[in-house]
């Protein structure tokens, strides 16, 4: 670390190692491109790899909210064709994954808060939980 070269006054220092803040960084105007949302406190490309692939497969483990994690986290390379194209295969396998999961159910959802006994007519009173302790006679006892 050195100061700042410019201004002698100046208390600033200036880290060399650090692609953010090193004097080549700003005069080349090469961005650095990270592939986390949160840049240099992320993981490095090479790292990120075997997280994306993780979150990836513990999406079909019934936790497809990891797939929306996954691709939050790793927003940037989504956005850039130029990225790392395995990594890319990862993160729109969890976004088709999050996108088809979530159409599921809203559409259960929606089907049973509309549709109800319109619906489904005499066999809504078996699918609805809300009639299961009249139907089991567990409210007499109280």
């Amino acid at each position: 670390m050195e100061n700042d070269s410019r201004n002698p006054n100046s208390s600033i220092t200036i880290d060399e190692t650090n692609p953010l803040t090193s004097p080549s960084r700003r005069r080349s105007g090469h961005r650095v491109e990270w592939p986390t949302i949160d840049g240099p406190l992320g993981l490095s490309p090479e790292d990120s790899l075997p997280y994306a692939r993780r979150f990836f497969k513990l999406g079909f483990l019934c936790l497809p909210f990891l797939w929306a994690i996954n691709c939050f986290y790793f927003w940037p390379v989504l956005r850039r064709p130029q990225s790392d194209p395995l990594l890319r295969r990862y993160l729109f396998g969890s976004a088709i994954g999050f996108l088809l999961f979530t159409a599921i159910l809203l559409s259960w959802a929606f089907t049973f808060a509309i549709g109800g006994d319109h619906l489904f007519g005499h066999v809504w009173e078996e699918l609805v939980m809300y009639n299961v302790a009249d139907r089991y006679g567990l409210t007499g006892w109280m």
